[in-house]
């Protein structure tokens, strides 16, 4: 969890300082469209290895009349600090310290986990299947924290071997150093997806019926062992070459939901219940986390409160309680009657340099 968070230079706000305390509970951002209260959960978001929430360039997450850069840090319950951000002087280079110390990105899956759910998400389902996978990715980050660093060093082998192939006098040595490393890598990011998949998939089917739809989940799309892409690899050299990009993999994989009540594929489901749907996996998936690693994820929820009638947000609520701290946004303050203590943060069109305590809980 986090007992402090201090934003400077972040989108809209200049200076910002929020202290939740390090006991769990709620942090509820409120007021009207465009005070930055998405911005404040695209921050916390960067608390963690990937592009956050928004999948934004580090350019335009800075103040657009400040000075240029930004920076996030927080203290953990645990009083480890995390920040990030980026200088002026590099706009696009990511700084990642922790304890003061210089740090890659991925280290951060070992310090704090966090999953979110934003507006821009309710499309998960009939777009394309890159955004199920980085959702998967998330997911899986949160109980296996080694799979940011698989993924990224998967994803550079992989950019180097396409470029490679576009040169007819490419060294097959090279190449064949770069598929060893992408064949061990990829064998053991589909491990820890299709791990994740059936723990989660065994959790959503345990779950009793209610008011959040309930979910089936599989992975679809390449599997096997390191050996296995490694082969497929070398012998796609041609074809590969040919498409400009790598065909076969776990970089090809899809993430398959299924309404459990309704027997029917996600995509096809009407807009809140693929809202639903989706909540529901995020729900059950910090439950799992907090039952296999004993910390509940940090959960941030993007406007979650506003397409829902009262008794399915008290209902919402009462089973967000218990899973450590929670960020919820929401244009006023009444869509969270119901929940007795939580950090109030209340934001305006114009933020000025502002901090934000924790009131006795």
């Amino acid at each position: 969890m986090l007992s402090r968070l201090v934003l400077t230079d972040v989108r809209n706000h200049q200076a910002l300082s929020i202290a939740p305390g390090a006991e769990p509970g709620f942090v509820v951002l409120y007021g009207p469209n465009g005070a930055g209260k998405t911005n404040v959960l695209e921050a916390v978001s960067l608390l963690a290895p990937g592009r956050g929430l928004r999948r934004a360039a580090l350019s335009d997450i800075a103040r657009s009349d400040g000075p240029g850069g930004f920076g996030v840090a927080a203290t953990l319950a645990d009083d480890v600090t995390l920040a990030t951000g980026a200088l002026a002087t590099a706009p696009e280079r990511r700084v990642v310290r922790i304890n003061g110390a210089a740090a890659p990105a991925t280290a951060l899956a070992e310090r704090l986990a966090v999953l979110w759910l934003t507006p821009a998400m309710d499309r998960l389902f009939t777009e394309a299947a890159g955004g199920r996978r980085r959702f998967l990715d998330r997911l899986t980050l949160a109980v296996e924290p080694g799979h940011a660093r698989d993924g990224a060093r998967y994803e550079a082998a992989m950019r180097d071997r396409n470029r490679l192939l576009a040169d007819p006098l490419a060294d097959p040595d090279w190449l064949a150093a770069l598929e060893v490393q992408m064949a061990q890598h990829g064998a053991a990011l589909d491990a820890a997806r299709r791990r994740t998949v059936a723990a989660l998939d065994a959790a959503l089917a345990a779950q009793p019926a209610g008011d959040i739809a309930r979910a089936r989940i599989a992975l679809d799309g390449w599997s096997g062992d390191a050996g296995a892409l490694a082969e497929a690899l070398r012998t796609g050299r041609a074809r590969d070459a040919a498409a400009g990009r790598t065909l076969a993999g776990p970089h090809r994989a899809d993430l398959i939901v299924t309404h459990i009540d309704k027997v029917r594929p996600a995509a096809t489901a009407s807009t809140g219940e693929q809202k639903a749907l989706l909540l529901g996996i995020v729900l059950a998936h910090a439950e799992l986390v907090a039952q296999l690693t004993g910390h509940a994820p940090v959960l941030l929820l993007d406007e979650v409160a506003a397409h829902l009638d009262p008794v399915r947000r008290a209902a919402l609520f009462a089973r967000l309680a218990p899973l450590g701290q929670v960020w919820m946004t929401g244009t006023e303050r009444a869509l969270f009657d119901g929940i007795d203590a939580a950090t109030w943060v209340a934001l305006h069109d114009v933020v000025t340099p502002t901090t934000i305590s924790s009131p006795p809980r």
